[in-house]
């Protein structure tokens, strides 16, 4: 009967874990004297969020949420002094009732340290169960976010790694359990949180750690800084990277399990004054992109497009800069039109997600294989359609548009500010401007704007756009009475957005533009002419998103901003 399985058999029989899983977990408590509630969330093989439940009904003990409870101050003098204790145990006293405590704590098993609070505090102690993130989050109101190497691991800090130490030190280091769980726990916390990147960044006196979300750098709680060379060897050792290089920069890639999920991870390092910069970009491969649908295009925008991709043969170019969501446009346009009777072919740098179907190169420089010489190879392969990472050189841009002049349909990016420029640049690249006008289809420029958190949004009054020109060329029905800003709540942790989506601008390549292109005419004498052939510009895109509610003019000012 169930109610005398073991937390383990319940943990498999509800396929949270797996047989095989629950056998290493196993051999691996036993090694190190863990704690199984512990060890499980912190090597990864399940989320909190999905364990806590099954712990709350195994051990009949209430899962509760801390902002349920009064942040007030416990009159109870020894917990003043005891912040490194809470935070290596993971519980933190909320209530007292009577003669009782009331402690959360993510492990009512730990008996040990439940007892040590009972004998501090002289009180009963009531374990009930919360989030790790909430005990933490309650332990700083109360106490400060002062951290200690021991309160973070554990352990006593070891000593600064040197780099004429060992490397075979570091690499014994790199395999303690603090440190593989301060990994851990860095990885899961940032995709729980919405990290599309973990930037870890030496510094003289200090070691920061910032994760990227929604396109914003945050600043999170560090690892000790003496753990910096086992940290970063840790890393590179998942990324089978070289530690015992840390002169030259380092690429890598893995695949990972973070809290049940299924996680790429893309390790890059580079050499700085204070020791290596690490940077992580994490894909998870449930939530790789969605449709063309789902990505903010407006529906006139939309259709053209879709007109676009569905051609024959020609060249479309998606521009904008480093994380405005260019190859999430390409991947999603790919899967559209991507069916059993046409041949894929992409050339990537790096390739960043793995598509059904489409034969995908990465290049490798170092053995020859560029954009270049790949696209050469691509084009005797027969194939119906070829995504180029990327337009770096006359080179490519040439065979590119020799290949859509050919018969083939060529997506690629570039890196210009707007759709108009796209057309300059190439032709300052040296391409021959009937053979652009010929071949191009269209260019499609695009940013990525936050959205509001719907849950905290407020509305405020309406004032005017700031840019008379834009503001005077939105036809959509009179100026809003009101807009609405960002507030912040628990539900996007207190910044005001959630999420992201693309503001746009497209740019047909019409019969008049192609004169324009043969004349070669400057970006600014194009971009007016496809105004008044009705190309809505990428701020006019992000006011009118603004004014549905979907995102704030300061968001659309600061990705616009270079747009004037």
């Amino acid at each position: 009967m169930e109610n005398y399985l073991t937390l383990e058999e319940r943990l498999v029989e509800r396929g949270i874990i797996s047989a095989e899983e629950m056998e290493r977990i196993i051999k691996l408590q036993k090694g190190q004297h863990l704690h199984l509630t512990r060890l499980v969330v912190e090597l990864g093989f399940v989320s909190e969020e999905d364990l806590l439940p099954v712990l709350s009904d195994h051990l009949r003990i209430p899962l509760v949420s801390l902002k349920d409870f009064p942040l007030t101050p416990l009159p109870m003098e020894p917990l003043l002094n005891a912040v490194d204790f809470l935070k290596l145990t993971r519980m933190v006293p909320v209530k007292v009732e009577g003669q009782d405590l009331l402690v959360a704590t993510t492990d009512p098993t730990d008996f040990p340290h439940l007892h040590a609070l009972e004998v501090a505090t002289g009180l009963r102690v009531r374990p009930v169960l919360a989030k790790e993130k909430e005990i933490t989050a309650r332990i700083e109101a109360l106490f400060g976010n002062g951290t200690t190497t021991e309160s973070v691991t554990g352990l006593p800090a070891p000593r600064e790694i040197e780099d004429e130490e060992e490397v075979e030190h570091l690499r014994d280091m790199a395999s303690e359990v603090p440190v593989i769980r301060l990994v851990n726990q860095m990885l899961s916390r940032a995709l729980e949180g919405r990290a599309s990147d973990i930037h870890i960044e030496p510094f003289e006196n200090q070691l920061k750690v910032r994760y990227r979300i929604d396109g914003i750098l945050h600043d999170v709680e560090p690892p000790p800084r003496q753990l910096k060379a086992a940290v970063v060897s840790r890393l590179k050792i998942l990324a089978q990277l070289n530690i015992a290089e840390r002169r030259l920069p380092q690429d890598g890639r893995i695949k990972v399990k973070i809290a049940g999920k299924d996680v790429d991870l893309r390790i890059a390092t580079i050499p700085t004054l204070y020791g290596e910069s690490v940077v992580i970009r994490l894909l998870e491969r449930s939530q790789i992109f969605g449709e063309l649908g789902s990505l903010g295009f407006p529906p006139t925008i939309l259709q053209r497009f879709c007109e676009m991709i569905s051609k024959p043969h020609g060249m479309i170019l998606v521009t904008g800069p480093t994380g405005s969501g260019k190859t999430t446009t390409l991947y999603a346009a790919l899967q559209k039109i991507n069916d059993p009777g046409k041949k894929i072919i992409t050339i990537e740098d790096p390739v960043e997600y793995q598509l059904s179907g489409v034969n995908q190169i990465q290049v490798k420089p170092q053995i020859g294989l560029t954009f270049a010489n790949g696209l050469r190879s691509i084009v005797r392969q027969d194939p119906d359609i070829i995504m180029v990472g990327e337009i770096r050189d006359f080179e490519t841009a040439e065979i590119a548009i020799q290949a859509a002049l050919t018969g083939h349909l060529v997506f690629s990016t570039l890196h210009t500010n707007d759709a108009a420029g796209a057309i300059s640049r190439l032709l300052e690249m040296g391409v021959q401007d009937y053979l652009l006008a010929s071949s191009l289809l269209g260019v499609l420029a695009q940013r990525l704007v936050r959205r509001l958190c719907l849950s905290c949004r407020k509305e405020v009054p309406f004032t005017g756009f700031g840019i008379e020109d834009s503001e005077s060329r939105i036809q959509n029905g009179d100026p809003p009475a009101t807009l609405w800003e960002a507030n912040g709540c628990d539900s996007c942790n207190g910044t005001g957005y959630l999420g992201r989506i693309g503001i746009f601008e497209l740019l047909p390549v019409t019969s008049e533009i192609c004169k324009l292109i043969v004349q070669r005419a400057d970006a600014g004498s194009i971009r007016s002419l496809a105004i008044k052939q009705g190309m809505r510009l990428l701020r006019e895109d992000g006011w009118l998103k603004a004014r549905d509610g979907i995102t704030t003019t300061a968001e659309v000012l600061r990705v616009t901003r270079e747009e004037g």
